[in-house]
Parts: C-alpha cells; structure tokens; sequence
C-alpha cells in the first residue's frame, strides 16, 4: 500500500488507497511562467491562453473534483498551498485560479447527476466562475426553476465553460421564498457559457487581470440538477471536506491568496532592499538595523497568519473526516480568520512597499501591482469587517466556555 504523500490526501476506491497527485509540485512547475506572463494578463485583463492551457494540462483546474468524476481529490490544505503558490507569482492568476477551482469543486460536489455527466463526462472537463451571490430571480417550475439576472465580479469567466449566478427564489406572489432558518433561499444555477453574455467592463486598479467581468443569464429554464442550495452542507458525492460548504471553499482560497501576495510582497523586497542605496544609509537597505527589525516583525506575520489558517482549515477537516457535524464556534472561525488574515496581509505588503521606495513607482514594479492586487483584495464583501461581528459571539462563547472549564 503506498504511503501518503505530506500535504496531499488520498482517496479509498474499492478497498485500495489511491495517493492524490502531489499538485503543489505541478504548480510549482508552472509558476515561472505565470510568473513571466505577468504583464501579459494585465495587458489581456484575464489569465492568457498558455497560462490556461498549463494549469490545465496539470489538472490544476479540477484538483478540488471527487476521484470518480476524474478530478484530484485533493483536500482543502492542499488546495490552499496551490492557490498561495500561484499567487505568489501572480495575484490576478492566483485569484482566478482560485475562483475556477473552488467554484468548480462545489459544482461537481452539489449539483445533480444530470449537470456532472454534461460538465464532467467527457472529454473536456468543465471549468465553471460566476458568482453564488444573488443578482436576480427565479420561480420554481416543473423540473426546475425558470429566471435570471445581472451579476458583478465573474472572476475567471473569460475562459469559463460554464457559469453561474444566485437567484432568488420568489414565491407565488413574488415575495422570497424562506428557508427553515428563516434566510432567503437562494439557488446557484449553473448554465453553458453561450448561455450567459460576458459585458466585458473590467478596469481596475488591481487584480487587473482576473477577467472579473459583469455578465447577465438571460431569463432562461434551469434544470433542478444544474443548481444547488447556496449554503447546502449536504454533497451528493465527495469526500468529508464538502461537507464544509461552499463558504468554508471560500473562505480558504481568500485567504490563500493574501498569503500568496504577502510572500511575493517578503521576496520582492528582500531582492530589492538588498541592491538599493538610500541618502544616511551607510550602504545597502537591507543592512540597517531599522529595516531588519521591520523584515523580521513583517515576516513572523507572515508565518503566524499562515499557520493560524492552516490550524482553522486544518481541523474542520478532520472533524468533518471523522464523520462529526462542525460546530458553530469552527464555522465562525472561517470567517475570523479569512478577514483578520486580509488585515494582516495589507500591513505586510505595505511595509514592505513603503521600504521600497521609489522602486515601485513604476507601473511594471512586481511590488507595486501587489501592493494594488492586495488593497484590491480587501474589498471583497467575503472580507467586509462585519464578517468578524458576526463571528464574534461564537468565538467570544467559546472563551466562556474555557474559563467554565478552568482553562
């Protein structure tokens, strides 16, 4: 039986251990050419299509996708080291990449028998983006749902082969149908791209080249199969992490990011600050005091909020692959540790930008396009502040909790 690989998991089909591709080893075989490809996905506004074609011939695009549908397997952890890694040559290509491949996952986890077999049974697997967040209306009809609407920030819909967009679903007299906890239901309806048109109004001051386009899904009949429940914990197919949920997906590849551009953000200035020359310096930056107090303070964060992250992903997974519901606390901790890592990345990567100087005034700067990339990724609703009041009274009950105990 083949032992299991350190960070990657592995999957049992029919009694026998199957090991989950080492798939940071293939993103790092493909990183110098995102890194390289840079300017070009500015340039192009969406990931080029070379850059597609590699992360596709690596399987990259499905890593996320249950072994019997053909995808990876991999588990959330190892997603989250893919994402950092591209990231970290890359913000716009690790963004999109993430959005592709989470989105992806859900999808093939989710929807219905009738939707994997016309996304994932043949030749040319699916890649699906869009946005779960509601952008119209839907009513329930027979077999499905009929609807449609106008969505915003489509990460990685230019190369797409499906798209997606929440949906209201309204009750007879137009009001929002309620689920049983009282939220407004919303469907995800995944549709073919040439059922969606793509408005092309992506100009931004960073993550330039995530393709993060408005589109609309015209009115249209959707099968019940190709949607899911937005906050559904229940797959039909996959292993224990979907039953995460697509909230727990996100959060995870938000967060990989940050940790991808602040570790571009170190690198970039330690090259830099290591050649430059400033007035009062008596000789490179990188030599003062000063700034090896900074680099150290900047780089313990780095490596703190990075394994606070792994930590919070680390050990929903294994409750979920112990077969346990998670608690309310651990989904609270998603959240709380998603947005608090974004602040902690700003910091980073502005500290290190503000001891670059005028080495990042220059549009072409690495360090400039992640500081915009990272101040860009800050304002994702995923991350708004209020994320961390909502957490806060699960979190807070859980201190009470430990001081109950005499801890």
């Amino acid at each position: 039986m083949a032992s299991k690989p350190t960070g990657t998991g592995s999957t049992l089909i029919t009694g026998r251990e199957v090991v989950a591709p080492d798939f940071l080893t293939r993103a790092r075989s493909v990183s110098r050419q995102v890194r390289d490809r840079a300017e070009a996905t500015q340039e192009l506004g969406t990931m080029p299509p070379d850059i597609v074609a590699s992360l596709s011939a690596h399987d990259l695009f499905w890593m996320l996708v249950p072994t019997e549908l053909g995808g990876g397997g991999a588990d959330l952890l190892a997603a989250m080291e893919v994402i950092e890694e591209l990231s970290h040559a890359d913000g716009s290509t690790g963004w999109t990449f993430m959005a592709n491949s989470t989105n992806t996952a859900i999808a093939s986890a989710f929807c219905g028998d009738a939707a994997v077999e016309a996304m994932f049974g043949g030749k040319d697997r699916a890649i699906t983006a869009g946005m779960f967040g509601p952008g119209g209306n839907a009513v329930e009809v027979e077999g499905g749902y009929r609807g449609g609407g106008k969505f915003a920030f489509g990460s990685g819909c230019g190369h797409a082969s499906w798209v997606c967009g929440g949906l209201f679903v309204l009750n007879d007299d137009g009001t929002p149908r309620q689920l049983e906890n009282g939220t407004p239901e919303v469907r995800v309806c995944f549709v073919p791209r040439a059922q969606a048109d793509l408005l092309g109004n992506w100009d931004v001051i960073g993550m330039v080249g995530t393709g993060s386009y408005d589109f609309t899904i015209p009115e249209q009949f959707i099968a019940t199969d190709f949607t899911i429940e937005r906050t559904s914990v229940t797959p039909l197919r996959g292993g224990p992490i979907f039953q995460l949920g697509a909230a727990a997906f996100a959060c995870a590849g938000h967060a990989a990011v940050a940790l991808g551009l602040m570790k571009q953000a170190l690198g970039e200035i330690a090259v830099i600050a290591s050649g430059k020359k400033r007035p009062m310096y008596p000789s490179v930056v990188a030599d003062h005091p000063t700034f090896l107090h900074e680099f150290s303070l900047q780089e313990a964060a780095y490596r703190g909020c990075r394994d606070y992250l792994f930590s919070v992903f680390g050990d929903a997974q294994r409750t979920a692959a112990a077969g346990k519901d998670l608690t309310t606390e651990q989904r609270a901790r998603f959240r709380q540790a998603t947005s608090w890592a974004h602040g902690v990345a700003a910091d980073v990567v502005r500290r290190c930008h503000m001891w670059a100087g005028s080495e990042t005034v220059r549009t072409t700067s690495r360090l400039g396009r992640c500081l915009r990339d990272m101040y860009v990724a800050t304002q994702h609703v995923f991350v708004d502040p209020v994320t961390l009041v909502d957490a806060g009274p699960a979190i807070l009950e859980s201190w009470l909790d430990a001081r109950g105990e005499g801890r």
